[in-house]
């Protein structure tokens, strides 16, 4: 199983950034996906999930209405669309998969969101 994030950067408050992430190794669209964030001295967290065809999507309160996520079976791939961000929101993002009983993560992707 691999995971790659990709599309972090720096951005304003107020701004948007478009997350992603490459799946490998396992049958892509036979698992739900999800996106965690870790902040510096906080524990990792979960931010939103998608089940495997997309259906069902569950979002952390604190970025309901700001973040989407989506999923392209066909390319592999799960996103997150992050609208309206907020200093709070600043945090190394992952992506995870639950397979065969484990759980795995990306490498992440920074997210800095600074004036």
């Amino acid at each position: 199983v691999q995971l790659v994030e990709s599309g972090g950067g720096l951005v304003q408050p107020g701004g948007s950034l478009r997350l992603s992430c490459a799946a490998s190794g396992f049958t892509f669209s036979g698992y739900a996906m999800s996106w965690y964030r870790q902040a510096p001295g906080k524990e990792r967290e979960l931010v939103a999930s998608i089940s495997s065809a997309g259906g069902s999507r569950n979002y952390a309160d604190s970025v309901k209405g700001r973040f989407t996520i989506s999923r392209d079976n066909a390319k592999n791939t799960v996103s997150l669309q992050m609208n309206s961000l907020k200093p709070e929101d600043m945090a190394v993002y992952y992506c995870a998969v639950d397979y065969r009983a484990r759980r795995y993560w990306g490498q992440g992707t920074q997210v800095t969101v600074s004036s």
